[in-house]
């Protein structure tokens, strides 16, 4: 009978939470290592598998970073405010802050439960407001800068629900919870200037070790373009607009211009005949979500009946409007060359507009390639890169236009108008807005009667008069109503974890100086172009502030691979696939989950849960334990010296072992210790010369069943505390290697020779080799191409 993991695992929980065993120190002369996942939402359906294997891969890195002499802060907290508990609220009348604690200390126990080596005193929540003070100081800090301002957008409205959802919330123009009509309306909203640190925030991402397809994904999403804004007058009238475009060259190929159906021309320029069948259109574009808009393949549109003149030829140029088409990309409307693009083709195919070549290649149109330029006055016979100079001069020198850099980024919509969120440190005066002073910090979220926004989508906060009501200096004003989204308190928790206790400050200098970066950050990349670009940005306008003395926040990132269902599916309630960690705790211990989570593949992969994968593990990490405890519980480890092999194999998997964890490759180290394992029962050994080690290398994986065996065995102190093993680089090195011999380049056999071996001592050994003997036939080669311990090759002629 094996060792009750159970009852071990709650023995050492205590005995780490009395001893402080995974407390950060303040003031340490020790190099720093920051490991931090990403904080969960505490919702009232738990913790789930992909939490589990989110947090592992962190907490392996942290316990073997602090056994290895580091000072390791390792933190959890909470990423407390959101819509789920507030949709709770309105359903039941119960305060969200009462479940989201309800949830934060069931989170709290579970994870404790686990083993993970999560520093708890230095535990955040951000609806705590100890916390959004400072949230509320840095949105203050934004504001004086001019980065905070409001603005009148159009936004995805869902007057069933009362409020406004993020384009991911509106799915075939119907809320995605409840499925209630959504239209796009237009809303006076808080937005972040994130666009003036565009250009930062891509070169920067050269500073970062991540994983090249979140960079990428990132590039994508700022979307640099560098091009020309042109000038288009309209006819017989005195307006006129702009288009962006990269491809200023292919001017002489417009047929026609699209613009955005809420651009504000629309109205002004479209003819009586046209008016209806635009205003229809108009009203359908404003059911649609951005989402929608973007991922239609049917081009729509409908003509204006106003026509743009060519800055150049003075040509007249239908104006149409079509949804594909965003306002708030480059200036809402662009000048189409079909001949040269597949969109623009498209459209002018279905709505048998003029295609006109002014690039040559390609047999048919539309042709997207560099060719030289034709049909362009001017630009004939040049090539791209040399026309789009010579246009941009000409533009420019007939005050047609101007060079310019773009970006897809837009700024970034901050406020909800919900219940559960930050409170803005704002009040409008009769003479304008202002923050409110520090001393006043922070700004307490108040007690309403109910938590749902009016049907108007005035914020639940505007109905607490006495709340709203603002008096400072003889003026009277009004608070801010709505509230921050739930991006802004995970836009810099990171620096919070770091002096979580400070009252003065958001976090003191000398803690970031010494904190930060975060050196490892582990997290799923549906963040990649929200929270993870959020926090760059709130981070470098705190560099800009002189508040912090790095303007990146997480120097290593690391996606973990999502656990799938036994099936090979995402795990969901509907598939019925859905692994509970709980249930797997109970069954197998927390050792055995960890240990097998980290064992299913490279932890960066996608892997299907393998029921009898786990039983597997549980077997190996029995089979440990029975080296030191029989199932009688008697201690049958022995003091005697491991027999020379058995050392060798040793100091060979600790080596092993630790370059694993430092690549990150669990699974890979795992199976080295499995070896060993196998080859301990083999040799009948139970050396504590040999188990001493093997427990300590595998205590950041099953730190539970470690300690009681370090314990057992004599070790002193915590195992979770015990410096790590160093291996002999002697008892490393192999005796000897196997290399292949080839002759003429084609493989002919293997020889085992000393990784030192000479040439003539390796070509001696291959000549015994009976593939070798015989194409030689008593000769020797006429060359031998030989590197010792890897390759030889032999030429005959």
């Amino acid at each position: 009978m094996s060792l009750n993991f159970s009852e071990i695992e709650s023995k050492w929980q205590k005995k780490w939470a009395e001893q402080k065993a995974f407390q950060a120190e303040s003031n340490s002369k020790k190099p720093k290592y920051y490991a931090l996942d990403m904080f969960p939402y505490p919702s009232g359906s738990g913790l789930h598998i992909g939490h589990m294997a989110s947090y592992t891969p962190g907490d392996i890195v942290s316990r073997y970073k602090r056994v290895n002499g580091f000072n390791v802060l390792h933190p959890m907290g909470y990423d407390a405010f959101g819509l789920p508990a507030e949709q709770y609220a309105i359903q039941t009348g119960i305060h969200p802050a009462i479940t989201t604690q309800k949830a934060i200390e069931s989170f709290r126990n579970t994870l404790q439960s686990y083993g993970f080596s999560f520093d708890w005193s230095r535990e955040i929540s951000t609806c705590e407001p100890s916390y959004y003070k400072w949230t509320q100081f840095i949105f203050l800090k934004l504001y004086e800068r001019g980065l905070a301002y409001q603005k009148e957008v159009p936004v995805n409205w869902c007057p069933a629900l009362k409020t406004v959802l993020a384009n991911d919330e509106v799915i075939d123009g119907k809320s995605e919870r409840g499925g209630h009509p959504v239209i796009r309306v237009p809303m006076k909203q808080w937005m972040l200037k994130i666009t003036d640190y565009a250009e930062r925030l891509l070169n920067d991402l050269d500073k970062v070790d991540w994983p090249e397809r979140t960079k990428e994904a990132q590039r994508n999403w700022i979307g640099k373009s560098e091009g020309a804004r042109i000038t288009f007058k309209v006819d017989s009238t005195s307006e006129s607009f702009e288009v962006f475009t990269t491809r200023p060259d292919t001017l002489f190929g417009v047929s026609f211009m699209v613009m955005a159906p809420e651009h504000e021309l629309v109205k002004k320029i479209t003819t009586a005949a046209e008016k209806s069948s635009v205003e229809a259109y108009v009203e359908a574009t404003s059911r649609k979500s951005e989402v929608e808009r973007k991922a239609t393949t049917d081009k729509t549109g409908v003509f204006t009946g106003a026509y743009a003149l060519h800055p150049i030829t003075g040509e007249k140029i239908p104006v149409w409007i079509a949804d594909y088409v965003l306002l708030d990309y480059g200036t809402g409307a662009i000048m189409a060359v079909p001949g040269h693009d597949a969109r623009d083709f498209e459209f002018a195919t279905k709505f048998n507009l003029p295609v006109k070549r002014v690039l040559e290649g390609g047999e048919t149109l539309p042709f997207e390639g560099d060719g030289t330029l034709v049909n362009s006055d001017f630009l004939n016979g040049l090539s791209k890169a040399d026309a789009i100079k010579k246009m941009l001069s000409h533009l420019e020198s007939k005050k047609l236009g101007v060079r310019e850099v773009q970006y897809k980024l837009r700024d970034w919509l901050f406020s909800r108008q919900r219940y559960w969120g930050e409170p803005f440190p704002i009040v409008h005066f009769a003479d304008g807005s202002r923050g409110v002073p520090v001393n006043e910090l922070p700004v307490i979220l108040p007690e309403v009667a109910d938590y749902e926004p009016a049907d108007t989508g005035e914020a639940p906060l505007a109905r607490n008069a006495e709340w709203v009501h603002y008096s400072r200096d003889g003026k009277e004003g009004r608070r801010e109503t709505d509230t921050m989204p739930g991006a802004a308190g995970s836009s810099w928790y990171f620096l919070r974890y770091i002096d979580p206790k400070n009252d003065q400050a958001p976090f003191s200098a000398e803690a970031e100086k010494y904190w930060m970066p975060v050196d490892l950050y582990v997290g799923g990349p549906e963040h990649t172009v929200g929270h993870l670009l959020y926090s760059r940005f709130w981070m470098k306008v705190l560099f800009d502030c002189g508040l912090v003395t790095h303007d990146e926040p997480f120097q290593k990132l690391l996606h973990q691979g999502m656990i799938l269902g036994p099936d090979g599916e995402k795990m969901s309630k509907s598939r019925g696939n859905v692994i509970s960690p709980d249930t797997i705790a109970k069954s197998h211990g927390a050792d055995a989950m960890r240990t097998f989570i980290s064992f299913m593949g490279p932890v960066d992969k996608d892997k299907p849960w393998a029921p009898t994968g786990i039983d597997g593990v549980k077997r190996f990490l029995d089979r440990i334990s029975r080296l030191v405890v029989s199932d009688e519980g008697q201690y049958v480890a022995t003091k005697g010296a491991a027999p020379d092999d058995i050392k060798k194999l040793v100091h060979k998997t600790i080596k092993k072992v630790t370059e694993d964890i430092e690549s990150m490759s669990f699974n890979t180290a795992i199976s080295a210790m499995m070896i060993l394992v196998n080859e301990l029962y083999k040799a009948e050994c139970r050396s504590e010369e040999a188990l001493k080690p093997l427990v300590q290398i595998l205590a950041p994986f099953a730190p539970h069943l470690a300690e009681e065996l370090w314990e057992k065995m004599g070790g002193e102190g915590l195992c979770s505390l015990a410096p790590w093993p160093k291996y002999d680089s002697t008892l490393v090195a192999d005796d000897t290697v196997t290399i292949g011999v080839q002759v003429n380049g084609k493989m002919r056999g293997t020889i085992e020779v000393s990784p030192t071996a000479s040439e003539d001592e390796a070509l001696a050994a291959a000549k015994a080799v009976a593939g070798v003997s015989a194409v030689l036939a008593g000769k020797n080669p006429d060359k031998v191409i030989y590197k010792a311990g890897r390759i030889l090759n032999l030429i005959v002629k």
